[in-house]
């Protein structure tokens, strides 16, 4: 396929970008918010709800973490089902499931059922974030990539700023009908997933050219800016089969990469309030919430500030080990600040803040060599296998307090992995040489345009 300058109008566009981004990426964020508050707000809810059901902390643990075994079984089909049946239907169901599951939690009476509710929660959701990313890569250049991600992924901080206030205020005020006020943080708080899978069908499109918003020209730019990109990664990578991408070598490196980040993302959200909580007896739920907030107001600024430089660079490795390097440092440090509730909520902020960092810059990683098909299968096999840290970070981490009394133990082993995690990355062959490739390739000419889209790719 031969692609010239004149076939793309001659110039990088810009405008047509950020009119994709406006029109696509704040709806998709407020989905991801509402995902995370309903996957993270068993977190809150524990203040209350651990004691009524007779829950200790090694299976509070274990109920945090099998929301990820659901998830980890049925993510790649899901994602593989999205490119039969169209995003637009395919998210709409994902969050019309989850939130009927979210809701039903508020009616559980013991552990066993709780537990069950968690596996169907993760069955629920699974290939969520996966389909998203995939669908982002269908829609943005690749040097929009990383800020692109960025921006959706801001979701994440913003869902635990808004969820730890607002199930504070739940658990310290509605006691609606004489029902305990843990039940109406899972109730209230997976309502509006049912309501948003609906409007999902209305307001999201399946793929550029079915976007009645784009002109014919934005629509033809976009394809073969896209088109090229794709061909040029073709031509200097080897198509990549179905399990070469759910479960080859450099499938798995990433996964354990991204199972790091997972492990630390997981035992901040679920156990961060108890943490708050351990460090002033006087606190309110209401405080709690408030002051477990704080950490990612900053990771939601400072993670979109780190995108937009690793794509302004053209760098993706370095820009996820320093933030992983930073993260293991301060969780090592927590023990030195135990018994000031300031230093520790600024070093939760430090952690948190590098932790959300390493998203947008590891996200643009298999885009670097994956393409079609092999993305979407290898997407959902990084996120599916890394999400075991989901398990396997709150479980541990529950029951090392249970065996130690303390936290601190399971923040060491957290940080060593995260340390272990920034040291692969940067020494990845493949990582380094597709880096290289992309970098070389999407470097602007003369005429704005990627150097791959201007000469004749096979």
């Amino acid at each position: 396929m031969s692609i010239h300058p004149n076939d793309v109008a001659g110039q990088y566009r810009p405008a047509v970008v950020n009119k994709i981004k406006i029109r696509l990426v704040p709806f998709l964020a407020l989905l991801y918010v509402i995902a995370f508050i309903d996957r993270a707000n068993v977190g809150y809810a524990a203040l209350e709800m651990n004691a009524d059901l007779g829950i200790t902390s090694t299976q509070f643990g274990l109920i945090a973490g099998l929301f990820s075994i659901g998830y980890f079984v049925f993510e790649v089909p899901s994602n593989m089902l999205m490119r039969k049946v169209g995003a637009r239907r395919w998210i709409a169901r994902i969050l019309v499931s989850w939130g009927a599951v979210a809701v039903a939690t508020g009616f559980v009476h013991n552990f066993t059922q709780l537990a069950a509710v968690r596996v169907i929660l993760g069955i629920a959701e699974a290939g969520f974030f996966p389909c998203v990313i995939l669908y982002l890569s269908q829609w943005f250049p690749e040097r929009e990539r990383a800020r692109v991600v960025a921006q959706f992924m801001v979701a994440l901080p913003v869902a635990t700023l808004i969820a730890g206030p607002l199930s504070g205020l739940i658990l310290d005020h509605v006691h609606w009908l004489g029902v305990s006020s843990w039940r109406w943080v899972f109730i209230l708080e997976g309502v509006p997933a049912v309501l948003l899978g609906l409007a999902t069908l209305f307001l999201l499109t399946d793929s550029p050219q079915s976007a009645r918003w784009l002109t014919a020209d934005e629509k033809q730019w976009l394809s073969r800016t896209l088109e090229a990109e794709n061909a040029a990664k073709e031509a200097r990578h080897r198509q990549v089969g179905f399990w070469r991408s759910l479960a080859g070598w450099r499938t798995l490196a990433l996964a354990l990469i991204y199972y790091s980040k997972s492990v630390a993302i997981y035992v901040l959200a679920f156990f961060t309030p108890q943490i708050v909580n351990g460090l002033q007896d006087s606190l309110s739920n209401t405080s709690v919430g408030l002051l477990s907030a704080l950490p990612y107001a900053v990771a939601a600024v400072f993670m979109v500030w780190w995108a937009r430089r690793s794509d302004r660079l053209r760098e993706r490795r370095w820009h996820v080990a320093i933030p992983l390097f930073i993260a293991a440092a301060g969780l090592c440090a927590m023990v030195l600040v135990e018994d000031s509730l300031v230093l520790s909520l600024l070093l939760l902020t430090v952690i948190t803040v590098a932790v959300y960092a390493t998203y947008g810059p590891f996200w643009s990683l298999p885009s670097l060599f994956m393409t079609g098909s092999a993305a979407a299968v290898g997407m959902a096999s990084i996120n599916s296998i890394a999400n075991l840290g989901g398990f396997v970070g709150p479980y541990g981490f529950g029951a090392l307090e249970s065996a130690t009394g303390s936290i601190y133990t399971g923040l060491a082993i957290v940080a060593a992995v995260l340390v272990v995690s920034g040291l692969l990355v940067v020494r990845l062959r493949f990582v380094r040489e597709a880096e290289a490739t992309v970098r070389s390739a999407s470097a602007p000419d003369r005429t704005g345009l990627p150097k791959a889209t201007v000469h004749d790719v096979a």
